[in-house]
């Protein structure tokens, strides 16, 4: 009887899927009695229960999965699994054996990590292949594997693509950090907290997306961040040693026509467009909106300006700024196109690398 392409598929990848286990040192609480009144009642009196630090001892807090992209124990999981300050990360294989890791490179703006086994002692690893997440189509069908609620690993889920090119703002249950992520990937097979850092898999056995995030409270809606942003951060790792950013120093947020409205009715301010990057301060003390010495601010940008083209190419939700800024490199020259009041300017900025 021949088997389905899923379990042929899950056969070739879970070798390759690891768990990754966050622990921390904490105190180690006993507990104890005293009888503080064995003087007047004698062994028989009330005891007290109190508590006292007896060593240490290292608990698990988190976790997370990963997969490995080369036999030397090269990894690629979520930046925000090896996050936490002051804890061990443990890799467990999917033969059990478990190893340290060693953080290689952390992605500031997509939630990517390179992470590596130490001390594999000559072992090599099986490998994933990557796939090309611009090739993705919508219904594609797709396999995500992770070590979903951090206790089951190797968990198999099977859904389809949903969505392409959507934004969310995801926070991390531990830290309780929040990021906005862009470009990506919607499936409804089953993605679970653990699941983060795993590969979303096609049917011919090649990674097309990093699993993100899901939606509290919904049913089978998750996110996965395209491969191709991971692979470029892997590129980047072996040429320069370290993932490289173009920057150019402006916080915003983009206009569309629910904003519009809302400004219009909330502040009695009228938004000239309804596309384009509103650059503007966040709320925060001391928070400003162009940064100082940046590329932005070397090109005479400024808070509420309306940044309407960007490389010749229009800012939309579709075509969001921080995307068309990741595509380009350090050093490149773009062509910026602002309304400032009611005046469209042109201005060049030459992009730099993100420290």
């Amino acid at each position: 009887m021949q088997k389905s392409p899923i379990v042929q598929a899950v056969k070739k990848i879970t070798p390759a899927v690891v768990s990754i286990i966050i622990s921390k040192n904490l105190p180690k609480i006993e507990k104890y009695h005293i009888q503080p009144f064995d003087e007047f009642l004698g062994p028989y009196g009330p005891p007290i229960t109190q508590y006292r630090q007896k060593g240490k001892q290292k608990v698990n807090i988190g976790g997370g999965s990963g997969f490995l992209v080369s036999s030397e124990g090269i990894i690629i999981t979520n930046r925000h699994v090896i996050m936490s300050p002051n804890v061990d990360y443990t890799i467990v294989t999917s033969d059990e054996k478990k190893y340290q890791a060693e953080i290689l490179a952390r992605d500031l703006v997509n939630d990517v990590a390179i992470i590596k086994v130490k001390n594999a002692k000559g072992k090599k690893f099986p490998v994933l292949e990557l796939g090309n997440s611009d090739e993705i189509d919508l219904g594609q069908e797709v396999i995500a594997i992770g070590n979903a609620l951090g206790a089951f690993r190797n968990t198999v889920s099977t859904g389809v693509v949903s969505g392409l090119s959507r934004f969310i703002t995801a926070q991390d249950g531990i830290s309780g950090r929040s990021a906005e992520l862009r470009g990506l990937v919607q499936t409804d097979a089953a993605i679970n907290p653990g699941n983060s850092g795993g590969p979303l898999v096609g049917l011919d056995g090649k990674v097309i997306a990093v699993n993100v995030a899901i939606v509290l409270g919904a049913q089978n809606i998750g996110f996965a961040i395209p491969i191709n942003n991971a692979k470029k951060d892997l590129d980047d790792l072996k040429k320069h040693g370290r993932i490289i950013q173009p920057f150019l120093g402006v916080r915003y947020i983009l206009i569309n026509k629910k904003l519009q409205e809302y400004f219009a009715q909330k502040y009695g301010i009228r938004l000239p467009v309804d596309h384009g990057a509103l650059v503007i301060r966040e709320p925060g003390a001391g928070d400003i909106a162009v940064v100082p010495n940046s590329p932005a601010a070397k090109a005479g940008l400024m808070e509420r300006d309306i940044i309407l083209e960007f490389n010749k190419t229009k800012v939309t939700e579709k075509n969001p700024l921080q995307e068309l800024i990741h595509k380009c490199k350090p050093n490149d020259l773009i062509k910026i196109k602002i309304l400032r009041g009611d005046k469209i300017g042109l201005t060049t900025v030459k992009l730099e690398e993100r420290k």
